[in-house]
Parts: structure tokens; C-alpha cells; sequence
């Protein structure tokens, strides 16, 4: 391979592509023009200046409409909508820099120009400025300057948010210093984005936390958000929504304006505001976008709002002017930017020249509505004449005089009643003087850098006349100064400055107009509690009350209630649902009630824990009176009956029915009747192990002395049955033998049998022994029992919410399931025994007496259970006293009352002939009684009794 060759090849292949470098770049050097003409007003002061300024404001509201056609050479298109407020901020940058090149102590070696355009509020116009400002030409010619002249300096402007951020890109890559003076928007902040934008005006983010403070400081929860479709209005209102979001305030809704006029969008949301419940209306947006809506507000009367107005317009003419907005705005609140007094100024804003430029000329014409322009004017004139129809001469004598609607030029601007010469409100505008002082200050720093001390590379310094764009920038970051007239302190904090707002209130003033009252500021550098500052008593609300608005979605739960969210809607919206049973909310808006402690409950309000009722049965109220009186009745009549034992103790009706064992059978019915009382009062240890104890031992010995008799009666009237089977079998053989003659006779019957005795086999010693038995065996199990796990008092707090009740807790449901179910053993086999001996024939029928008392024990011990366990509280202790006392009533009444009666009423019947049997049956057979079986020859002496069972 020849190298050499291919190395001749490849340096003549860099030749020609040098060459040919060359000659593009030449060409381009010759012709640097693109094919685009921008349309552009404005002020431009350039020649023999040192240094220019240049300044974006927008002076018309919006673009003018144009018929696109391709056919011809593209034209930018012109402005319309003519605003005095901004075209007075222009005006104000005039003034600045008039004033600085006049002072000796500020740049005295340095002219100031300035290059100022209209942004006509739009960005392709903001695009067009920047441009042509930095290329020096109406052509522009991107990465060239093609002008010659003085250094640019830096641009003030460009009004909006949106504007700044379209222009701030692209200084933003020639390092190009802007100093803003209207854009507040949060995004502005990111110097990664925007290296080189600084302002005079707060950013956003402390507005948006003011907003927010000034929401949450009045308790509103419920609010609605209207937004302008632009970065301005986009990042402020969601900076302010994610605030009051977290402190728990909901939006009801939110609204976007349309950039460009859209009568649908705006009617829609004027409805929107219409249906919400919400009263208060946070709206950051600028004048110029908000002024549709405001229009179609008070088409359809919307009233009784309260508006939260953004520094864009809270002191814009063009809406507080407006006629009409005291029925709809009035009463709005609003955050303004530092108020200033600029001496001088209103001087120079009515000594303008109305010929020195178009856009002066514009001005002039709008605000006086006539023309400037002779010729205009004359063919406005012949227009008008013609419409009236008018003839020719009229035509011709206004062409020779001064044709209607013609300015002199001479017209007073003192007399205007617009927004341009009204200097009370210098807050943007002020705004503007001091971004131009920004910027000669920082000019000012520059040019007296002395040479090897400068801050740049080995002590450098920049020269005036010939500076770069990033060593200005330098100095505007590093600024310092104080503002004249006003000696407010400026500099930047990382291209910001530091958040101050005016808190303005709208109220009517005497003349009918909108006076912008003062009732408080905000400072962010404060501590976040004092930053807001404001003087209620100085606001005027806008509704039929006259007095601070409330806007919730739900009125504030009460104490004694909790929010219950509702489901699908914000969490501002919400049922106030009442606390449950035991549980209370003592603060408003509680979103959980608190379970009170154990031994209290809810009050009636549910706000407060009280005390539970204490309840037990007393023995002061009416029904332990009652109780009492029945057991010691019962009682009384217990003893009284062992008393007429006592005292027929000798008679044979005590005697058959062993007094000994009717005694004790007497005395455990008092036990019982007695033992009822102790079950009243506040349970205390001691009592609640005597109830249960000499309940269940005094019901034990009871039954023990009732199955004692009973068990006699059964032996007594099991011999007597197999007597009588006896008798019936015998009288059955005899029959048989007479109705069958032919039958072999019977075997001789045996002689008569001399009367059998028969002696019983429970002994009276044996009723006693089977008495002290049981009634021992429950003793011992109540001694375990108390032993082991003894009754004791309780605190019931379950049974009901509202009162502790005080019981005796008996310890273990197995030992007491034990203890009342040996008692209901014995009385069954006591009822079983006395049912057995039912039908022993007697005068009084032991049998049946101890079975109707045995009977009516179980009816009211069976009756008690469903009742015990369907009460609460005291009426449980109640319950069971009830089924003491009856149950040992019937007892008393059904054993006794049938002895009594003999012995008190048939004392005839207490004899020894009436203790013998009866002669019952047809067949003349004795019939052995209960009383017969025991007899008069029972041998008192042994203690036993002997019963003589006769048979025929």
C-alpha cells in the first residue's frame, strides 16, 4: 500500500475543506440578515451612550388579528388593546434612567441608553424583543450582533412570568443578565434553568405561603382556586394548594383561565362558582386574563364571595375600576408588593411629548379618543359625515377647518381619571425603579473597580465602554444598595429577594369607588408565628352581614360528635356523627371520640367522662325496706309457730311428729328468712360469704329434716301397701272359691292369726343422724369452698354502661354449681320420699303438706331462673331474696299451717283417738295411718315406736 500517497490525498482533501470553509463563512460574514421582519414599538436611545439598558414591557394586552396568507412575505403581526398601567411602568424605567444619568454620586462618568419594547403580553413578541435586542438590528441574526455601539448591559423585563421564562432561556445561553421586575413565578428560582435571572419582586413561593397563612389564620376549609393558563398562574396556585392541603383545607374547585378569550370556558366556570358551596375564591392570575371573567361575574350577579386576590391585580385599575365590580369584588382580600412614593415621577409621566414616537402617539390618541394625524382625522371625518348623510359641502367645510376628532396635542393629562397619572398605588411600578437602580448600581460597581483588585482573573477588571455580559452579571449578583427616596436595602439572595407583601382590603370609599385599605403585612424573614400581621377590625367583608365569612364544605363537629368521612368527597367534607355509648370528644372537629376509663361513662353530651352510678341494694331505699320487713315477718312467724310447738309440746299432735326434728326444721326456716337480709347492703367480704353460706347450709339442714320425715312416711307407707296387697289377695281367693260350687274345697284355712306388730325401721334417732349428716357434708364443702376460693365482693362494670354495680362474686362457678346442687338433691329425694307417702290416710296428710311445700319449692327456685338471669343491678340481688322468702314461705305454710290449725283452732283433734286409724273400705278393713302406725304402744321409754298393723 502506497502511504504516502494516501497522506498527499488526505491533506489536499483538509485544503479544500479550509477553502471551502472560508468561503461560507465569508458569504455568511457578507450576508447575516434572516428573511423575517418583526414589528416592533418601542423607545431606543442609543446613540453616544456608554452603556445600554434594555427593558421589555407590555404596553397592549394582546396581539391583533391577522389574515394569514402564504402568498405573501410573512409580516409579524401588531398589538392592540392599549394598557395605561404597564404603558406607565415603561414610562417609569424612562424616568429611572433619566434620573441616573442626572445624578453626580451614581455612574458620573457614564451615559445610560436604553432600548425598550412591547411585549403585547405575548411571548412570540417577548421572543422578537429579545432577539433584536441582543442582535442590535430589526433582523435578527442569532449568535451574531451585527450592531455597533455601546455594550448592552442588561434587560429589564419582560412583564409576565411567562414572558420572563420565554426571554430568560434564551439570555440564558449568552450568560445575559435579567433583572425582572413583574415575574414572580416559583419556577424562575432554578438557576440551572435560568443562570442569569434576577428580580425585584418576591417570588411566588412566599405569596403562595401567605395566601395559605391568610386561608388557614380565618378557619376556612372549603375554598375555591382560580388559575390563569400560564406558569404565573399554574405554580403559584399549586404551591398554595399543596400548603393548605396538608393543614386539612380542601378545594371545592379549580379553574384554569383561557390565554386566549373563550366565552365558553368562562361561562363554565362562572357556573362552576355558582354551584359551589364554597365563599372563599383564591384567583392568581393577572389583570388582563381575569378581566373576561369579571365581565361574565357580573352578568349573572354572583355576589356574597370573598375573592383572595394575588399581587398581579390586586391593585389593577383595570379591575377595581371596572364598573360594576363593587357588588361582585368588593370586600377582597390581597397580597400588594412594597408601596413607594417616587418624587418627581408624576412630573414626568404629564410632560410627555405625544409626537416624540408612535407609541407616546398611540397613547395620546386612546386616552383622549382622537387622532393625531391630520389625515386620519379628515377621513374620519368625511366618514362620519357620510353616515349622516351629508352632502358634499359639509364634507368640504370640514376639510377646511380642524376636522372632528383631531387632538392638538395640547390636551390635559391632569385631567384624565385613568390608571396612567395615578401614582397612589407605585407598588410594580416601584418595582421597576428598582430593577434599573439594580442595574446602575451594579454598572456603578463596575466602573469603579480599581485595577488589580478586581474580582476577576488576577485582579481584573471590566471596562466600561467594552464589557462581557457574565462580568456584569458578576456584579448584579453581588449587588447591594439603597433605593433613593424610599432607603429600602436591595440585593439578591441567589437572584431573589426577600418576601414583603402589603395586605390589601377592597372597600367602597365615600365617592362610590375602590379604595385599596391597608390591614397588614407579611414578612418572610419573620418567624413563621408573627409573619402575618393583620387588623380585623379593619376589614370589610363582602356579604349581607358585614362580618368574617365562613366557607366549610360541613359545619364544625361539636363536641360529643366525630367526623365521619364521607365517602368519594374530600376529606373537608364529613358527617358529624354522635361519640357511642362511654365514649366522648371534649374539642371540635374531634375525627375520634376517647373510651372513658373503666369507672366512668359518657354524660348526656357525650363531651365529658362522669362517674359511673354506684348501684347495689340498700338497705335505706323503699325495696330493701320492703325486704326487710318480709324476712323479719317471716321470721317472727317461724318462731311463733316453734312457740305453739313449745307450748303443745306434750299433746299428741307434737309428739307423733318428732319435735326435735320439727324444731330443727324451724330453726333452719329462720336461718333462711334471716340470711336474706344479709344479701342487702354493699357487699362487703364478710357478707358475701355469710349469704351464700347460711343460704346454702340453712337450706341444707331444711331439707335434710323435710327428706328425714319424708323418708318415714315412705317405709310407713310401703308396709302398709304390702299389707293391703296381702288383704286383697286373700279376699280375691275367697270370692273365687264361693262363685265355683263344684270346685274341690279349699284347703282348710289356717287359724286366725293373732295381730302382727310392726316396729318402724327408721328410728327417730335415724331422722336426726340423716339430718346431721347432710347438713355436715354441705358444711364441710361450704369450709373448702371458703377456703379456697371464697365469695367476695365485685365491681360489675359490664352489665351495664352506665353503673358499676356492686355484687358478690362467687369465686368459682364450680364450687358454688356444687354447693346449690347438693341442696337440690336433697329436696328431691325429699319430694320423691314425701311423694311416695302421699296417700297415707291422716287427719291433717303429712304426705301431701310436705309434697304441696316441696312442690311450690320448685315452682319458685324454677321461676327464678329466667327471672335472675333477665335482671341487672340491685333487682338481681332483689330476685333472689324474693325466691328466698317465698320458697321458705311455702315451706312454713304447707308443713305447719295444717298442725297449727289443729292445735290452735281444732284442739279436739289433738287426742290419742284421733292419732288412731280410720275405718275405711267396704269390707270393713282397718286402714293403718300415718299417726295409727304410731301408736299409743310405742314405748316412750326406749324411744322407739311400735305399730300394730291389724288385719281381718
Amino acid at each position: 500500500m502506497d502511504f504516502k500517497g494516501c497522506k498527499r490525498k488526505w491533506r489536499l482533501m483538509v485544503g479544500i475543506c479550509v477553502v471551502l470553509g472560508l468561503a461560507l463563512s465569508a458569504e455568511a460574514k457578507s450576508s447575516c440578515k434572516l428573511k423575517a421582519k418583526f414589528n416592533l414599538n418601542g423607545y431606543k436611545n442609543v446613540e453616544k451612550k456608554t452603556v445600554v439598558v434594555g427593558g421589555m414591557f407590555p404596553v397592549h394586552k394582546r396581539l391583533a388579528s391577522s389574515d394569514i396568507n402564504t402568498t405573501s412575505i410573512p409580516v409579524s403581526s401588531a398589538c392592540d388593546g392599549f394598557n395605561f398601567r404597564t404603558f406607565r411602568w415603561a414610562q417609569t424605567m424612562l424616568f429611572a434612567i433619566d434620573e441616573i444619568n442626572l445624578r453626580s454620586d451614581l455612574l458620573p462618568e457614564t451615559d445610560l441608553g436604553y432600548v425598550i419594547y412591547d411585549s403585547c403580553f405575548t411571548i412570540s413578541k417577548a421572543v422578537e424583543g429579545t432577539l433584536t435586542y441582543l442582535t442590535g438590528q430589526d433582523e435578527a441574526v442569532p449568535n451574531y450582533r451585527c450592531g455597533t455601539g455601546s455594550p448592552l448591559a442588561a434587560l429589564v423585563g419582560a412583564g409576565a412570568s411567562d414572558l420572563s421564562i420565554a426571554t430568560a432561556r434564551i439570555l440564558g445561553l449568552y450568560y445575559f443578565p435579567q433583572v425582572s421586575y413583574a415575574s414572580s413565578c416559583s419556577v424562575l428560582q432554578s438557576k440551572f434553568q435560568f443562570p442569569t435571572f434576577l428580580r425585584t419582586i418576591p417570588s411566588d413561593d412566599h405569596q403562595s405561603q401567605a395566601m395559605a397563612q391568610l386561608v388557614l389564620r380565618f378557619g376556612w376549609t372549603w375554598v375555591g382556586t382560580i388559575a390563569a393558563d400560564d406558569d404565573y398562574g399554574k405554580y403559584g396556585i399549586k404551591k398554595f394548594m399543596e400548603v393548605v392541603e396538608e393543614a386539612g383545607v380542601c378545594i371545592s374547585f379549580s379553574e384554569t383561565l383561557p390565554k386566549v378569550r373563550s366565552p365558553d370556558d368562562i361561562h363554565r366556570i362562572v357556573q362552576t362558582v355558582i354551584r359551589s358551596t364554597a365563599n372563599i375564591i383564591v384567583v392568581f392570575s393577572s389583570d388582563v386574563d381575569l378581566s373576561p371573567l369579571l365581565d361574565e361575574l357580573l352578568q349573572y350577579n354572583v355576589t356574597n364571595r370573598t375573592w383572595i386576590a394575588s399581587e398581579a391585580w390586586i391593585t389593577s385599575a383595570l379591575i377595581s375600576r371596572h364598573p360594576g365590580v363593587q357588588q361582585v369584588l368588593s370586600g377582597t382580600l390581597g397580597f400588594g408588593l412594597r408601596r413607594a412614593d417616587i418624587p418627581n415621577l408624576q412630573d414626568h409621566l404629564l410632560g410627555i411629548d405625544p409626537y416624540l414616537d408612535p407609541l407616546t402617539e398611540e397613547f395620546w390618541e386612546t386616552a383622549f379618543n382622537c387622532t393625531l394625524s391630520y389625515s386620519r382625522a379628515l377621513l374620519n371625518a368625511r366618514a362620519q359625515a357620510a353616515q349622516d348623510g351629508g352632502n358634499a359641502t359639509a364634507s368640504r367645510a370640514a376639510a377646511a377647518g380642524v376636522p372632528a376628532g383631531m387632538c392638538t396635542g395640547k390636551e390635559s393629562l391632569m385631567s384624565l381619571n385613568n390608571t396612567y397619572t395615578d401614582v397612589s398605588q407605585l407598588r410594580l411600578t416601584y418595582s421597576v425603579y428598582k430593577a434599573v437602580y439594580a442595574v446602575a448600581n451594579a454598572l456603578h460597581n463596575m466602573e469603579s473597580c480599581t485595577p488589580g483588585e478586581g474580582p476577576f482573573e488576577k485582579g481584573g477588571c471590566a471596562n466600561i465602554s467594552n464589557f462581557e455580559p457574565w462580568q456584569l452579571m458578576y456584579y448584579l449578583k453581588n449587588v447591594k444598595f439603597n433605593v433613593p427616596h424610599t432607603g429600602e436595602t436591595v440585593y439578591f439572595n441567589d437572584g431573589d429577594v426577600d418576601g414583603w407583601y402589603d395586605i390589601l382590603n377592597w372597600q367602597r370609599s365615600p365617592s362610590g369607588e375602590i379604595s385599596y385599605i391597608k390591614i397588614g403585612h407579611y414578612n418572610s424573614t419573620a418567624p413563621p408565628e408573627s409573619r402575618m400581621t393583620i387588623n380585623n377590625a379593619s376589614i370589610l367583608w363582602n356579604n349581607a352581614a358585614l362580618k368574617m365569612p365562613r366557607s366549610v364544605c360541613s359545619e364544625t363537629c361539636q363536641p360529643g360528635t366525630r367526623k365521619g368521612i364521607r365517602q368519594g368527597e374530600p376529606v373537608c367534607c364529613f358527617d358529624c356523627i354522635p361519640c357511642a355509648d362511654g365514649e366522648i370528644s371534649n374539642t371540635s372537629d374531634a375525627r375520634a371520640c376517647i373510651q372513658c376509663p373503666s369507672e366512668y361513662w359518657s354524660n348526656a353530651n357525650r363531651d365529658t367522662c362522669v362517674p359511673k352510678t354506684i348501684e347495689f341494694l340498700d338497705f335505706a331505699e323503699p325495696l330493701g325496706i320492703t325486704l326487710i320487713a318480709i324476712a323479719a315477718f317471716g321470721a317472727l312467724v317461724t318462731i311463733a309457730v316453734a312457740v305453739v310447738f313449745l307450748i303443745h309440746i306434750n299433746t299428741p299432735m307434737v309428739k307423733v311428729n318428732d319435735a326435735l326434728l320439727s324444731f330443727l326444721l324451724l330453726f333452719s326456716l329462720v336461718v333462711t328468712f334471716l340470711c336474706s337480709i344479709v344479701f342487702l347492703g354493699e357487699p362487703k367480704p364478710w357478707s358475701c360469704m355469710t349469704s351464700q353460706v347460711a343460704l346454702a347450709l340453712g337450706f341444707a339442714l331444711c331439707l335434710s329434716c323435710i327428706m328425714g320425715k319424708s323418708a318415714l312416711l315412705m317405709l310407713r307407707a310401703r308396709a302398709i301397701k304390702s299389707v293391703k296387697s296381702a288383704a286383697k289377695s286373700a279376699a280375691k281367693a275367697a270370692a273365687k272359691a264361693e262363685q265355683d260350687p263344684d270346685a274341690p274345697p279349699p284347703p282348710p284355712a289356717p287359724a286366725p292369726a293373732a295381730p302382727k306388730t310392726y316396729e318402724d325401721s327408721l328410728k327417730p334417732g335415724h331422722q336426726k343422724a340423716m339430718a346431721l349428716v347432710c347438713t355436715l357434708i354441705q358444711a364441710v364443702a361450704c369450709t373448702v369452698w371458703l377456703c379456697l376460693l371464697p365469695p367476695r365482693p365485685n365491681k360489675n362494670m359490664t352489665a351495664q354502661n352506665i353503673k358499676i354495680i356492686l355484687e358478690c362474686d362467687p369465686g368459682n362457678v364450680v364450687f358454688i354449681s356444687c354447693i346449690f346442687a347438693y341442696d337440690i338433691l336433697l329436696a328431691l329425694l325429699a319430694f320423691v320420699f314425701a311423694f311416695t307417702a302421699r296417700k297415707l290416710e291422716d287427719h291433717f296428710s303429712e304426705g301431701k303438706s310436705i309434697t304441696f311445700g316441696m312442690l311450690v319449692f320448685f315452682i319458685v327456685w324454677i321461676s327464678f331462673v329466667p327471672a335472675y338471669l333477665s335482671t341487672r343491678g340491685k333487682f338481681m340481688v332483689a330476685v333472689q331474696i324474693f325466691a328466698i322468702l317465698a320458697s321458705s314461705f311455702g315451706l312454713l305454710a304447707c308443713i305447719f299451717l295444717p298442725k297449727c290449725y289443729v292445735l290452735l283452732v281444732k284442739p279436739e283433734r289433738n287426742t290419742d283417738e284421733q292419732m288412731r286409724p280410720r275405718q275405711k273400705g267396704k269390707d270393713n278393713s282397718a286402714v293403718g295411718t300415718s299417726l295409727s302406725l304410731a301408736s299409743s304402744t310405742a314405748s316412750e321409754a326406749n324411744g322407739t315406736i311400735v305399730s300394730t298393723v291389724s288385719v281381718d
